[in-house]
């Protein structure tokens, strides 16, 4: 989620529901601690507690000064990543690439857990590949560390993002040791999360890509959870104020350049969640993703709305095909 989960959209997704936001990954290396890039990603001003940091690399010396740094810098929980599958971050040994190499998870573990007096956590995998699964493993090697919680990702590092997340070795974990343990992978909504809570018996849950596009997933998946009713996704004009102020912020926090080109990502999920003729998502991409000023896109996004308003007041189905409740759970 490096990329996405910055301060607006961790804002936006607390605004929503969300227990808790981590922020985006960051290396280790302490090059890189001082870039530009860097500092948008450890900036935390105006963010609601507890502030959580995730911290990645190979070095255990430079795992525990990251997280001293972090501390200083306002972190309030740092999260170690052996999680993340991409080459460019495996291919420097971190990340899930970690996972073959658990005395090395080990020394990394200790290092950061002695280096501050705040909580530390994991989050990882489920192995390096289907025929290497060692979650229990690493699970009791954290535990022994000192690390305060788990959350793990039904994949290995080998699957990527491909297939279906499985649960089965998150409920291994979850029998294995004492910890909480948080489910993730393929959580896309409130139904799916009942479901990864029962077949997991895990203690809550992580949403990362499940989020992109409808950061109002936690505050649906909660409702569902405690009441059993499926809560109606936003109005078209609810969905056109989240977006727009969504914009506005990615403008004031990167500068218009760099706002106007990480918006688009963002307007691309948005925009899936209106399908059909009436809403020509595909040409609203081409429109917004050409966009030459921040004014210019926000103008088109707006625009849109009011077109897809329009199409759902003569048309109301089209509104109503956002608010279709299940049956109520049995008690």
């Amino acid at each position: 989620m490096a990329g996405i989960t910055d301060k607006p959209f961790r804002l936006l997704c607390r605004q929503y529901g969300a227990g808790l936001a981590v922020a985006e990954m960051t290396s280790a290396n302490p090059a890189l601690r001082h870039t530009e890039k860097s500092r948008l990603r450890l900036d935390h001003k105006g963010e609601p507690e507890p502030r959580m940091v995730q911290i990645a690399g190979s070095d255990p010396q430079w795992m525990a000064d990251a997280a001293r740094f972090n501390v200083d810098n306002g972190a309030q929980i740092i999260d170690i990543n052996m999680g993340c599958p991409a080459k460019k971050v495996c291919n420097k040994a971190a990340g899930s690439a970690l996972l073959a190499n658990e005395d090395l998870v080990a020394d990394i573990l200790n290092a950061v857990v002695k280096a501050v007096d705040v909580p530390v956590t994991l989050k990882f995998r489920t192995g390096v590949s289907p025929e290497q699964r060692n979650a229990v493993n690493i699970a009791r090697i954290a535990e022994d560390a000192g690390i305060q919680s788990l959350a793990l990702h039904g994949r290995t590092r080998a699957d990527a993002y491909k297939g279906d997340a499985e649960y089965s070795s998150i409920a291994a974990v979850k029998a294995a040791v004492k910890l909480p343990v948080f489910a993730n992978g393929d959580i896309t909504s409130p139904q799916k999360a009942l479901q990864v809570l029962q077949q997991s018996n895990a203690d809550g849950l992580y949403i990362g890509r499940g989020a992109q596009g409808q950061p109002w997933i936690f505050q649906q998946i909660a409702h569902y959870l405690d009441s059993g009713e499926q809560l109606a996704a936003p109005s078209l004009e609810e969905q056109a104020d989240i977006v727009l102020k969504h914009l506005k912020a990615l403008y004031e926090f990167y500068g218009e350049g760099k706002g106007l080109r990480i918006a688009r990502k963002h307007l691309g999920w948005y925009s899936q969640n209106h399908a059909g003729p009436h809403a020509d998502s595909a040409a609203f991409r081409r429109l917004a993703f050409a966009a030459d000023s921040a004014d210019q896109q926000w103008q088109i996004t707006q625009r849109w709305y009011q077109q897809l308003e329009a199409a759902a007041q003569s048309n109301p189905t089209l509104e109503n095909q956002n608010k279709a409740t299940p049956p109520k759970l049995a008690a």
